[in-house]
């Protein structure tokens, strides 16, 4: 579970929640978040963006084709494989979005050290696509396609964190902070052994979807649904009854902090220097009950996709398709199996900060976070120079290389005596296409007020 923190303000001095990234950061100030504002961000990541899909469309402005519009799909004729392909990722192709909403957020000094209490909800969603997806619908050579990497997931739940951090010595400070979890819902969709094959002149696809939701209380809506080509009907999952929502599940969770402020060292040019290093998000959730759906399984045999480029847009060749592919793949309600227990995607972060000797308003720091997250794992190295040129003012610049990207991030901090208000981004905009839809899919924003003591 990701947690969306603001790397940009890691070494930012007095950014308010720098221990939700290192549970052993402190404030000079206490603070209460404004409900909803305090801190709140959204964030999305991934190697798969809007401009890897859609391109300039080859046929538009020829006479041809009165009708073609400016874009087009990477299953355009007119579009080659290499050109639709070169951006898929063969290690797979991930989109991954999170929210945070703190609802209560609370930081003061008192029994030895720096205290923090929080209740916040958090929203975590992934889908990945294997690079077999986009070659088998672009250019369907004569070999075996595997889907088995596709899959998506969503979880929701609400934390109740109590941290505390002190100085131990006088260049050493830890912290930990203990998490209440309550699950909301947990959902998993995954293919298992779904391929296919060319069998004479014929397509053949094989396998199952399946489909998971952890939601007390929850229950499949299904409609019955007639063939498009064909006589007949079948049941189809639609949605989900959410009339009756109780508290899905319970977990724990921890966080350690640790730095270290070189002091009077041998080398006189480290003093100042702080090396830091944190795990967050160790823990679990325990579900109460698993409600689970499946694909029919039936093997979906055709021909092609068949599609005809007329008056600008395709046709896929009639209901037969729909039909056959319905009976591939819709979901069936198969009943509630027992619960399960899932653990906590931990991060780990490395920290290292220096002070630039002839001028202590500027500082340097490398960051190195990575999050275990099984297929949706990322790891970043972020550089950035920090500036604090008055004391209710700081912030700074970073440029930062991740698993999905190079991009740039900020962060401005005001923090007057009574008052608080920070903005900051760890992935900045970069080209964008219609309706200013950001062609790449790393972007994220930060925004909080607080009141301060």
């Amino acid at each position: 579970m990701m947690a969306q923190d603001l790397n940009s303000a890691y070494f930012t001095q007095d950014f308010k929640y720098r221990h939700d990234m290192n549970a052993a950061y402190g404030n000079d100030q206490g603070y209460v978040a404004i409900p909803i504002l305090g801190n709140l961000n959204v964030k999305m990541q991934g190697s798969l963006g809007v401009g890897d899909v859609l391109f300039k469309n080859p046929y538009y402005g020829n006479p041809q084709y009165p009708n073609a519009k400016k874009t087009a799909t990477f299953l355009h004729p007119g579009i080659s494989a290499d050109e639709a392909l070169k951006n898929i990722e063969k290690d797979g192709n991930d989109l991954i979005f999170d929210m945070d909403i703190p609802i209560v957020s609370v930081g003061f000094n008192s029994f030895g050290g720096y205290n923090t209490i929080e209740l916040k909800e958090r929203t975590h969603m992934g889908i990945t696509l294997p690079y077999s997806f986009f070659e088998f619908a672009k250019t369907m050579a004569n070999k075996e396609y595997s889907f088995d990497d596709l899959g998506a997931r969503g979880w929701s739940y609400v934390e109740l964190a109590f941290g505390h951090s002190r100085q131990i010595m006088d260049n050493l400070r830890v912290g930990a902070k203990v998490k209440l979890l309550f699950g909301g819902a947990y959902a998993d969709f995954s293919m298992d052994g779904v391929k296919a094959n060319m069998v004479g002149d014929k397509w053949i696809l094989s396998g199952k979807a399946r489909g998971e939701l952890n939601m007390k209380g929850g229950k499949f809506k299904t409609e019955t649904k007639e063939y498009k080509g064909k006589t007949g009907t079948y049941d189809q999952i639609n949605g989900v009854d959410t009339d009756n929502l109780g508290l899905g599940g319970f977990g724990l969770g921890l966080d350690l902090g640790a730095v270290y402020e070189f002091k009077d060292f041998a080398l006189d040019w480290l003093d100042g220097t702080k090396v830091s290093l944190s795990l967050n998000d160790l823990g679990f959730i325990s579900w109460s009950n698993t409600m689970v759906a499946e694909s029919a399984g039936k093997e979906f045999e055709f021909t092609g996709f068949n599609m005809r480029y007329t008056d600008g847009s395709f046709d896929n060749g009639g209901d037969k398709i729909k039909d056959d592919l319905a009976d591939f793949a819709h979901l069936v309600d198969k009943g509630e199996e027992s619960g399960k227990t899932t653990a906590l995607a931990a991060t780990v972060r490395l920290g290292v900060e220096y002070p630039l000797p002839v001028y202590d308003k500027v500082t340097f720091g490398l960051l190195g976070t990575h999050r275990f997250d099984g297929i949706y794992s990322w790891t970043e190295g972020r550089l950035s120079a920090n500036y604090t040129p008055l004391k209710w003012l700081d912030g700074g610049m970073n440029l930062a290389v991740t698993s999905y990207c190079t991009t740039m991030g900020w962060v401005v901090n005001v923090h007057p005596k009574g008052f608080n208000f920070f903005m900051g981004m760890d992935h900045m905009i970069g080209k964008t296409g219609a309706s200013s839809v950001p062609l790449d899919s790393n972007v994220s924003f930060n925004l909080g007020m607080n009141v301060t003591f």
